[in-house]
């Protein structure tokens, strides 16, 4: 389905085009273009390591370098265009409507074999993984198989791959590939029935066993299989609010499972011969003020991610030889490759402010500022707030570009770290799931107030961003307090949270009821969802402007509900200033909806695309903050 932004359009006031922001969108195309180019110089390629060869990802397919001849030049293994050819379809054909990226690789274990995913940029659910044999000098690499939807895959031995496949956006089969001299054999192995578990498949770090990961939102179960193939075994059988994940060291588990103080998570040990909970050891419970957030099994080590209440990381060593004696690794020990100075090194110039904001019920949210003058400069500043809350995940804080470009122009950047996600851990997420998720919008509105009690910015002058299940705390303090905020963009936005999980055939909606509730079978979570969600709260008051990016290829949020919530949110805006009085001279918000036609939830793929998308995102913070007009750059002289 096409949709175009102007079909939505309810009155002449209410822009549903970017036309106004056409001149400030090139000239932030041109600044993004600058900004990336001075970190163009920074590695941005994937690596794996064989026994004699590096294999680099890079944007026309897969090369390797032979380490024992550095001289050589790097060979094509598999080259994008030839994989994703098909017959019976015109060159054109071929070349425009089939670009695909890279995702996943995977060696054989004597690297006879490799292993890739590619997957569309048109569409969020076409993957496919493409199986080479590997040559020499002598013979050239060869595609001899490729397999449909596959999402994870290991190799088990040399001529034997374990893959999942999704349907939609599910994942429950798991099938075993044979590569022998007479073509392949494809055999399934296991399928889970249950429609909000999903599956994948993963090879422990000794190579020794194949693990079988069923999870849904709340629960695990892992199956063990031998790599010869024998039948699963099921270490832990599923319990509610049971989670686990399994490493092995010789003949035991290593088990990270939140069995610890406060259900978080611990480290524990179990016999392979009886793995289940009942054999559970405890080996490592971190600080009360400590929780893990990612285990790995090297050698006779195991290794724990771990971050500190004031989000400091870690990394916790346990020798499992002698596990009563953990230590932390030395912060600043770090080894650094050479010729790394070439990007620029601004973080002198950003100063990164930790604050910690009371809620309503007493709960102490954090919250990261980013800014490049002192705090008691910062009155008179634009201020984003960037927001998320859900899933246990936590806010995407990654580096990009585009951040110092505000940074350098004087922005301030918050991250309000809500509960829903999982920055303090899992009891962090479990208080705002379901009949908790008011914490989440209660939280960012006491966020948003201690900000402007210190000083920082003010309401004219703040904007919120958010990404897909974001949007759901932030429109639904845009619904409650509007004056709060000046404008807000949102990316591939969750609005309708009621109608979506009313809807069983959405893709998501039995595994999300987890996370915001059944409405369907509980009158209880009916009204908890009926009170905050962002498109059936929508009433006549002054709204900040909006910008909504969506796309016509996004499976996880449905274009009905984004499109809806835009007609509405429309209409409301209409009717209030049809009954304004005319002392109110309040300036009418824009309501921005562009729609990007075969697109998915994370956006585009191509760079000029998503250069595209950012410099209109600034362009619209730019002018609903009514900023003056930025300063050309002064070109340097010769």
């Amino acid at each position: 389905r096409c949709c175009s932004s102007e079909s939505i359009s309810t009155g002449d006031h209410l822009s549903s085009t970017t036309d106004k922001y056409r001149n400030l969108q090139k000239y932030f195309v041109r600044r993004l273009k600058a900004t990336y180019q001075s970190f163009s110089k920074m590695p941005d390629h994937s690596v794996v390591c064989g026994h004699h060869h590096v294999y680099v990802v890079k944007d026309n397919g897969i090369y390797r370098v032979d380490q024992r001849d550095g001289e050589r030049e790097p060979e094509n293994v598999v080259n994008l265009k030839q994989a994703s050819r098909k017959e019976g379809k015109s060159r054109v054909e071929n070349e425009e409507s089939f670009l695909w990226t890279t995702q996943r690789i995977r060696l054989s274990p004597q690297e006879k074999h490799l292993a890739t995913t590619l997957k569309s940029c048109h569409k969020e659910e076409q993957i496919k993984c493409v199986v080479v044999r590997l040559g020499s000098k002598s013979s050239p690499h060869r595609i001899i198989h490729e397999l449909e939807g596959v999402l994870s895959f290991e190799w088990a031995t040399d001529d034997v791959l374990f893959y999942t496949t999704l349907e939609g956006l599910r994942s429950s089969s798991v099938f075993r590939l044979d590569l022998t001299s007479d073509g392949s054999r494809i055999t399934p192995v296991y399928e889970q029935t249950q429609p909000d578990v999903f599956v994948e498949v993963s090879l422990s770090r000794d190579r020794q066993i194949l693990t079988i990961n069923c999870s849904s939102r709340t629960s695990s179960e892992v199956l063990l299989m031998n790599v010869t193939g024998l039948e699963p075994l099921v270490v832990q059988p599923r319990q509610q609010d049971l989670l686990y994940h399994v490493e092995r060291w010789r003949k035991s588990l290593i088990i990270l499972t939140n069995t610890g103080p406060g259900q978080e998570y611990q480290v524990v040990h179990a016999p392979m011969s009886d793995p289940s909970m009942n054999s559970w050891v405890s080996l490592f419970v971190p600080d009360p003020d400590t929780i893990i957030k990612d285990m790995d099994v090297v050698g006779d080590h195991c290794v724990l991610v771990a971050k500190t209440l004031s989000n400091q990381f870690s990394l916790i060593i346990i020798p499992l030889t002698h596990p009563k004696d953990p230590y932390t690794v030395p912060e600043g020990l770090l080894l650094s490759g050479s010729g790394n100075d070439s990007y620029p090194n601004n973080q002198a110039k950003y100063i990164t402010t930790h604050l910690e904001v009371c809620s309503q019920d007493g709960t102490l949210v954090p919250v990261t500022l980013f800014h490049a003058a002192a705090v008691e400069d910062l009155s008179q500043v634009p201020l984003l707030i960037h927001v998320y809350g859900a899933y246990g995940r936590d806010l995407n804080m990654d580096f990009h570009p585009i951040k110092t470009l505000l940074l350098d122009q004087g922005w301030v950047l918050a991250y309000c770290h809500i509960r829903g996600g999982g920055e303090r851990g899992l009891s962090w997420h479990r208080q705002a799931r379901v009949e908790g998720k008011e914490k989440g919008v209660e939280d960012l509105q006491a966020c948003l107030h201690h900000l402007f009690s210190l000083g920082i910015s003010s309401p004219s002058l703040t904007a919120l961003t958010a990404y897909s299940a974001g949007a759901v705390p932030v429109g639904a303090l845009c619904n409650r307090n509007p004056n709060m905020m000046r404008a807000i963009t949102l990316q591939a936005p969750f609005l309708d949270v009621l109608g979506s999980m009313e809807d069983p055939s959405l893709p998501l909606t039995l595994e999300d009821r987890d996370e915001w509730g059944d409405p369907v079978g509980n009158v209880k979570h009916r009204h908890i969802i009926a009170s905050y969600c962002p498109l059936h709260n929508i009433t006549p008051q002054h709204y900040p402007s909006m910008l909504l990016r969506a796309y016509s290829g996004d499976l996880r949020v449905p274009l009905d509900g984004v499109i809806k919530y835009t007609r509405r949110l429309q209409k409301a805006t209409q009717t209030y200033f049809n009954m304004k009085l005319e002392t109110d001279c309040k300036e009418t918000p824009n309501i921005v909806l562009k729609i990007h036609p075969g697109g998915n939830h994370l956006g585009p793929e191509d760079f000029e695309q998503m250069l595209q998308e950012e410099a209109l995102e600034l362009a619209f913070l730019h002018a609903e903050l009514g900023l003056d007009p930025p300063k050309p750059q002064r070109r340097r002289q010769r």
